[in-house]
């Protein structure tokens, strides 16, 4: 199927999801993952309405936004390692896998040297997985007070990945962790947090991400297809 009729689905799910949630009204905004989507689909993508991309590399970044118009709004969503942070600081609408203070610290000082105030989301790994990249929820309060003197950094809220669950059912449990700590953090309102985004769910959970709060999904395949990463 074409992008168009992919995104009309995801709408369509999405819609019924958020009846299933505690705020029907709210605003779900769609993130499509273009790791490796050749520059013709994201266009194709544009053109339908999307316009907020994800990217996992930095690199991939700084090749494909040449390549693109400024309708465009990146997002990195991938681990991101402080010696990286230079090349994609003064590009990304938002930063949503910040998981230490010393990552914290870069992307401050970069944000510094260009002049511009950089959103970011804490990524926290609520699941406890080994392989999952984020703060443990344990560590998340220590991380927030640390960041009240980087004048440079807006933190706008958080960001998990579940584990991947042939029955989506199974990440319920995850969603619902960080919707605990999203509530607790944003009704703290510390000075130098705007607790705003909530960014949980993918193509296989996202629905059940959306029933549990989340107010932004990154959806890949749902949109373009399985990859080839042959």
């Amino acid at each position: 199927m074409s992008i168009a009729e992919n995104y009309k689905i995801v709408q369509k799910k999405i819609n019924e999801a958020l009846l299933m949630s505690d705020d029907p009204e709210k605003s779900i905004e769609i993130i499509a993952v273009t790791k490796t989507i050749p520059i013709i689909q994201m266009k194709d993508a544009l053109e339908v309405g999307l316009y907020q991309f994800g990217e996992n590399k930095a690199q991939e970044i700084t090749e494909k936004i040449k390549l693109m118009d400024d309708r465009v709004k990146w997002h990195m969503i991938g681990h991101l390692q402080r010696n990286k942070v230079k090349y994609i600081v003064d590009k990304v609408a938002l930063i949503h896998s910040v998981d230490s203070i010393s990552l914290f610290n870069e992307i401050n000082r970069r944000g510094e040297k260009f002049n511009r105030n950089i959103d970011c989301l804490i990524q926290v790994n609520v699941s406890g997985e080994d392989t999952k990249f984020g703060i443990s929820p344990e560590d998340l309060n220590d991380m927030i007070i640390n960041t009240e003197a980087m004048k440079n950094v807006n933190i706008k809220g958080l960001m998990t990945m579940a584990p991947h669950y042939d029955d989506p059912e199974k990440t319920r449990d995850c969603f619902k962790k960080l919707n605990e700590l999203y509530h607790h953090y944003k009704e703290k309102q510390y000075s130098w947090t705007n607790f705003q985004i909530m960014s949980m769910g993918m193509s296989n959970d996202y629905e059940i991400a959306i029933q549990e709060g989340s107010n932004m999904i990154r959806i890949g395949s749902a949109l373009f297809g399985e990859r080839n990463y042959g």
